[in-house]
């Protein structure tokens, strides 16, 4: 389904041209801003791959890593879909990555990452949470010191929300604060019955509840937070494409409001509403408004929601004072773009505290760099690489040019 959105969306756009409990499993890592004040992060989505992991996006993350030089990477969920009798040796394969290059990482969980983990097709609902749980201890085990995931609170909807405070470079205080959460699978249940799930109103309460905590802690004033979650959340509908007022079928999409309400939508996006990048499918997010952006807005710390789940969709767009930002999929196993195959960078400056830069790393990129040896495995060679700049760069120009054009769509 994704796929068929994919290309009616792509042929729509042609025609337009924290406190210390919260803190207490980290203690083994502390991040913070280096001596030039600098953090960098890297959102690293939908890897979804087996065992072996593929060639091409193993050495792309080697040599990322290298080139990026990230304090901490970001797992952005369906991070490993091997099948149940690879998946710890899956895991540790991509952790591994991390560890060689001894960089810290965290990652949340996406809607496929345990469902090959079933042991029977009945109450699957029921099974998922201990499958994640069990998941969750492979990324520790084979993460070692290097892995900073946790579950922060498992009475609590969601398996490894948890958050990671970056302290200034003396330690002094906490200067920004991470969110990871998860936003689940399926609604109402793993059958898939209405289309994905999204962040649960008790995991909302418990993000509330940690960045109070920071506040009190920081002298009354909320300390910026990015939040990271694997399924984007619903008002990137509401702000990408036009709403309808009767449900269309199957030529529109039908979501659900906070109270239970449906709201439909067309394939009509609003092309003034993207701030930067493009997407060549409709966002797929969770099927029931749980109430997230009034909780982050009520809260006043998170000045990003970042997102992964739809592969080919690489954006920024502003809802409310918040930043959405999509960050496109790493996958050579599953469907993706040579356009935004990659990483996003996210750098946060100390001097400059709640606001941020980011931009976008390619496989094609870092194909292009000396001494790669990506174009030599067999996905991408030096000819497509090149021409996936070039047109990522076109692109970037149409986007800009039909933000203008269309400023009053919004």
């Amino acid at each position: 389904m994704k796929k068929i959105l994919s290309v009616i969306l792509a042929a729509v756009l042609l025609a337009g041209s924290i406190s210390c409990f919260a803190f207490a499993d980290t203690e083994k890592a502390t991040l913070k801003f280096n001596s030039e004040g600098k953090f960098r992060i890297v959102h690293l989505c939908d890897v979804q791959d087996v065992y072996p992991l593929n060639a091409t996006t193993k050495e792309f993350i080697k040599e990322m890593l290298v080139e990026l030089k990230p304090d901490i990477v970001i797992l952005g969920g369906d991070n490993c879909v091997a099948d149940a009798e690879d998946k710890e040796a899956a895991i540790e394969e991509l952790c591994t990555l991390f560890v060689d290059a001894k960089t810290y990482f965290t990652f949340v969980f996406g809607n496929h990452d345990h469902q090959q983990m079933f042991e029977s097709q009945e109450d699957k609902t029921a099974q998922s949470v201990a499958i994640r749980q069990r998941l969750l201890e492979m990324y520790q085990r084979y993460g070692g010191e290097y892995c900073l995931a946790y579950d922060a609170d498992p009475s609590v909807s969601g398996v490894a929300k948890h958050n990671l405070p970056v302290y200034s470079n003396d330690l002094s205080k906490v200067e920004y604060n991470l969110y990871m959460m998860d936003s689940n699978a399926y609604y109402p249940n793993e059958n898939e019955d209405k289309g994905y799930d999204g962040i649960h109103p008790d995991e909302l309460e418990w993000y509330k509840s940690v960045a109070a905590q920071l506040k009190a802690d920081n002298g009354g004033k909320p300390v910026p937070a990015m939040m990271f979650q694997h399924i984007v959340m619903q008002e990137s509908t509401e702000a990408l494409f036009i709403s309808s007022p009767v449900n269309l079928g199957g030529a529109g999409q039908t979501f659900e409001d906070i109270d239970g309400n449906e709201k439909y939508y067309t394939y009509l996006p609003k092309l003034g509403s993207i701030q930067d990048g493009f997407l060549f499918e409709f966002p797929c997010p969770n099927y029931r408004d749980y109430g997230q952006l009034d909780a982050v807005l009520e809260a006043g710390d998170v000045v990003a929601v970042f997102s992964g789940h739809d592969h080919v969709n690489n954006y920024k767009i502003n809802v409310k004072g918040i930043d959405f930002i999509n960050t496109g999929g790493c996958t050579y196993h599953s469907y993706g773009s040579t356009l935004n195959r990659g990483v996003r960078v996210i750098d946060l400056d100390e001097s400059d505290l709640g606001t941020y830069s980011t931009f976008t790393y390619t496989v094609a990129e870092q194909a292009l760099k000396e001494g790669s040896t990506i174009s030599t495995l067999g996905d991408i060679s030096k000819l497509e690489a090149n021409f996936a700049v070039i047109g990522t760069k076109l692109l970037a120009l149409l986007m800009s040019v039909l933000e203008k054009l269309f400023f009053f769509v919004k």
